[in-house]
């Protein structure tokens, strides 16, 4: 996997616009009434790419939205963290549960206003369980159960529940 990487003092007036305006939508849907209307219309403001009878509980801090994808039937539960600069997918029918962190960026060792991006990948029916963290170029297998408090260094296999810090194999599921 191609790491990407994204000089943070070249970024365009218009991306720096476009970086405020989620910083003000992503407020403003975290303060919004859940389960209404106002707060479904924000959520796929926010999310633009979001698949049917998806939740995303507040409060959520997403950096770069456009880069995160939803699929059908996902549950993100409160205090999800997203930094989405190298792309996030969750495939169909994922749990995440509270206090999660996604993160597909990190930042340069040397020059730190580079960003260093690899995507996270959920897949199918996976559980990313509280507080864990899942880091950058990550792929979480089908079916796979990350225990709580995790920190996924490595990719998941289909199947399998992995716990620790770092993560590694725990059983694997019939």
């Amino acid at each position: 996997m191609e790491e990407i990487r994204i000089d943070l003092r070249k970024a365009t007036p218009e991306e720096r616009a476009g970086d405020a305006k989620n910083r003000q939508l992503n407020f403003e849907f975290n303060h919004t009434m859940p389960e209404t209307e106002e707060s479904l219309r924000l959520m796929h403001e926010l999310f633009p790419h979001v698949g049917e009878y998806s939740r995303v509980s507040v409060p959520v801090t997403v950096v770069r939205p456009g880069n995160v994808k939803i699929g059908n039937r996902v549950v993100v539960m409160n205090n999800c963290l997203m930094m989405a600069a190298g792309g996030i997918t969750i495939e169909d029918d994922a749990m995440i549960a509270a206090n999660v962190q996604l993160i597909s960026n990190n930042h340069d060792l040397h020059e730190r206003m580079i960003l260093t991006c690899k995507p996270v990948l959920l897949k199918h029916n996976c559980w990313i369980g509280a507080g864990s963290t899942i880091l950058p170029g990550v792929t979480v297998g089908e079916n796979a159960v990350v225990a709580a408090g995790s920190v996924v260094t490595k990719d998941v296999e289909d199947n399998t529940v992995v716990g620790g810090v770092p993560a590694k194999l725990i059983k694997r599921i019939d």
